[in-house]
């Protein structure tokens, strides 16, 4: 389960939720949800819902807890998102998706917001949305990135598929000093529309942000990012096809915590191909000293398919972090996706310290490979 030397103790403790075969909306899986604590301190969580034609709900359900404290259920309690908006709706496939959402508290704000990939007529696209009790939610509509002041990268990136996303609970400053209020998210781009001076085109883990003080002024200005940042790339043989946001990052006394996914393997070269893909989990941890971002990665997997659930499903071979829960203590719970068919949930006790490396604070020429 874990690499000889890392320094992460995980232990599965099951599946949480499994698809219902009476509910339709259920049909084709339950997996990859967001999770976060409400203010009458229940965990809820927001599963991705699939029924038929792959359309795609976000769901409300309150994890049941056994008399040690571990999850061992859910109830349901409805929908957070159905599919409703253009941006959400593929009607030439009869098709649509809310879908992956991860959930922060963003403390600045005090609202809950919630990233999700809408599933739209443009591809997949990122769009937010907002609560004060994780039971109601409003729209506030799909990410519009903004050139960056600098022009530094010279694209455009609501022109990229995107998927991924997830804010940090605190506000954050990018290299120029501007406090943002951060969203890590995924874009995909190719050699021919690739940002400037990135060289290596494999998915990578972005930062984008909207300045702190606008988005104290309107909320809805929240869906406006004007300043970005490569965070990481792929490096390990893990890793080696793509990397892509998990859990939203987590304050620990070691830093901002987050699991991330990689994924190796061979890709399809053709429709009448499979891909033949491993959906694996990792660690990320940064905080700033000064000027510097200190930044550890894992070098070998935390987590990664090994029971049948995980490794046979809609889409084999697949552990897909999403949700985290802090338990306190050192200890976090992590929510995932289970071969794209059921939700797991997995104990990550974390060490007194790690060893980390410095880097320039959020600025894309200290990452890529030449």
């Amino acid at each position: 389960m874990s690499g000889e030397t890392s320094p992460f103790k995980v232990e599965r403790l099951g599946i949480v939720m499994r698809p219902d075969p009476s509910r339709e909306d259920e049909v084709e899986g339950v997996l990859n949800p967001g999770a976060a604590r409400g203010p009458d301190g229940e965990l809820y969580l927001f599963p991705r819902l699939v029924g038929k034609n792959n359309f795609s709900r976000v769901g409300i359900a309150r994890v049941l807890f056994d008399d040690n404290g571990n999850p061992r259920g859910v109830e349901r309690l409805g929908y957070a998102l159905e599919p409703e908006e253009p941006y959400e709706l593929r009607p030439v496939e009869g098709s649509g998706g809310c879908e992956d959402p991860r959930v922060t508290f963003l403390e600045p704000l005090g609202l809950y917001v919630m990233t999700y990939v809408a599933w739209g007529p443009k591809g997949p696209r990122i769009a937010l949305a907002i609560s004060e009790d994780l039971l109601e939610w409003e729209r506030l509509g799909l990410v519009s990135f903004q050139p960056d002041v600098e022009a530094k990268y010279g694209v455009i990136f609501n022109n990229y598929h995107n998927k991924d996303a997830a804010f940090f609970p605190h506000a954050i400053p990018m290299a120029d000093g501007t406090i943002v209020l951060g969203m890590l998210h995924r874009p995909f781009y190719d050699e021919s529309h690739a940002p400037k001076g990135i060289h290596d085109t494999l998915p990578s883990i972005w930062v984008s942000g909207c300045e702190l003080e606008w988005a104290l002024r309107d909320v809805r200005n929240l869906c406006v990012m004007r300043k970005h940042a490569l965070l990481i790339d792929p490096e390990q043989s893990w890793e080696r096809l793509r990397i892509g946001v998990g859990t939203p990052p987590v304050r620990t006394p070691l830093g901002f915590l987050m699991i991330y996914h990689g994924v190796s393997g061979v890709l399809a070269r053709n429709a009448s191909e499979q891909n033949r893909v491993e959906y694996v989990a990792g660690v990320l941890v940064v905080h700033r000293e000064g000027e510097q971002l200190m930044e550890y990665r894992s070098s070998s997997p935390i987590l990664m398919p090994e029971v049948e659930e995980e490794t046979q499903g809609t889409v084999n071979n697949v552990v897909f972090p999403t949700g985290v829960d802090d338990r306190g203590n050192g200890v976090l719970d992590i929510y995932y996706g289970m071969a794209d068919k059921y939700i797991g949930v997995a104990r990550l006790h974390l060490p007194e310290q790690l060893p980390l490396e410095a880097h320039e604070l959020l600025e894309v020429q200290r990452l890529h490979r030449q």
